[in-house]
């Protein structure tokens, strides 16, 4: 897949934009603030429906502006087509393909993008929230679908954590909350599928995870993907990161059997405990956590080797062929060895865009197409051209 063009209105820092790209690599360069990310950020958001650096669509609507447009023309081999969304302040967002109306979540089925940017350090060392969200954007990737089961699985989750902090409040108990029963049943339909695809999706990652990581490190430091499952008696989020009861049985039945252990729980604290939305993604290299463990090159390097791993995925299952695989601002942050690996990583995908803010960081395999921007505006490159040669 290839972005050939990207326009904006309304979006970040931009009131207007458009851009122009090239199959190949593609190189943003502007000072630090000046909107390189930004762009990168709209191309993603097409595949993702997300940011990622804020969790709500609001922060990347202009101020002043009740709405901002994100358009974008793609060629996937001889077929073209144009991608539109509006991310609104208020209300639902809309979306459109070629001209017709579509609902927003249609828009992965025709955008392939994987991104990463320095936000990813926090997939490896952040909490589990990070870890959860970066497995469910790559499910959604892969099958557009589970953004409506993720999305109903929230919904669930809400109104059943509503009813325990109501229960609480109320001093009820739970031979006295029938209604709670509704709520573990619609609960464990959803999230057993959830949980299944998240560790399928771990076991298909870990081959190409190890190669990438070998690849950009020089090193085979046997990178691992696990699952610490709170219906299998973990809860990372209360820090217990191991598999407690050693359950048997299918991951409803597990499911079942931990909401029942964890019911009194849950009304003492008015919170729901057990689910998808309490697990986490263990990464580990040389047997060790990543987190708490790592050196920063190899934080960075399993990072990095977490989105390569994605992009190789997705160009092996995707009809759209390669996805754009998008670099922000990370040449800078890396050796000359792992920047010249990565390079030759890159030059393989059918479209690459890179940010840097000094072009000479990024190595000169990867300029062939050159897009200066300067506070929100795309500089054209006569005006390029003048401000090279007056400094």
């Amino acid at each position: 897949m290839i972005v050939e063009h990207l326009s904006l209105v309304d979006f970040r820092n931009y009131a207007v934009a458009d851009v122009s790209l090239v199959g190949g690599p593609n190189v943003l360069v502007g000072r630090n603030g000046q909107g390189k990310t930004n762009l990168a950020e709209a191309i993603a958001y097409l595949a993702t429906l997300g940011s990622h650096r804020v969790s709500t669509d609001a922060p990347m609507v202009r101020d002043g502006a009740d709405a901002a447009i994100i358009r974008a023309r793609l060629v996937h081999g001889e077929r073209a087509v144009l991608l539109e969304v509006q991310l609104n302040r208020q209300g639902a967002n809309k979306a459109r393909v070629n001209g017709a109306a579509v609902k927003t979540g249609e828009l992965p089925r025709y955008a392939n993008v994987v991104l990463f940017a320095p936000e990813d350090l926090q997939i490896v060392r952040g909490d589990p929230s990070a870890r959860r969200r970066f497995m469910d954007q790559l499910l959604v990737q892969r099958a557009p679908r589970f953004a409506g089961i993720i999305s109903d699985y929230e919904r669930v989750l809400k109104q059943r954590t509503a009813l325990l902090k109501s229960a609480k409040a109320r001093g009820i108990r739970g031979e006295q909350l029938s209604t709670l029963d509704v709520w573990d049943d619609k609960l464990v339909a959803l999230g057993t599928e959830l949980i299944d695809a998240r560790l399928r999706l771990a076991a298909d990652l870990t081959t190409p995870v190890a190669s990438a990581y070998s690849a950009i490190a020089g090193a085979d430091h046997r990178p691992q993907l696990d699952w610490a499952l709170s219906v299998r008696g973990a809860d990372p989020e209360d820090g217990a990161d191991a598999v407690a009861d050693g359950s048997t049985g299918t991951i409803a039945e597990q499911f079942r059997h931990a909401l029942a252990l964890r019911r009194a729980a849950e009304l003492d604290r008015g919170l729901t405990l057990v689910g998808p939305h309490r697990d986490d993604l263990v990464l580990r290299v040389r047997g060790l956590p990543v987190k708490g463990y790592a050196s920063h090159g190899e934080s960075w390097s399993i990072a990095l080797s977490l989105r390569l791993a994605s992009a190789e995925l997705l160009r092996a299952e995707s009809r759209l062929g390669d996805p754009v695989l998008i670099l922000d601002d990370v040449f800078a942050e890396l050796d000359a060895d792992r920047r010249s690996r990565l390079a030759g990583l890159t030059v393989a995908y059918e479209q690459a865009i890179v940010t840097a803010a000094v072009e000479e960081d990024v190595p000169a395999g990867l300029r062939a197409h050159v897009v200066r921007v300067d506070a929100g505006r795309i500089v054209p490159e006569s005006d390029a051209g003048a401000t090279d040669a007056g400094t």
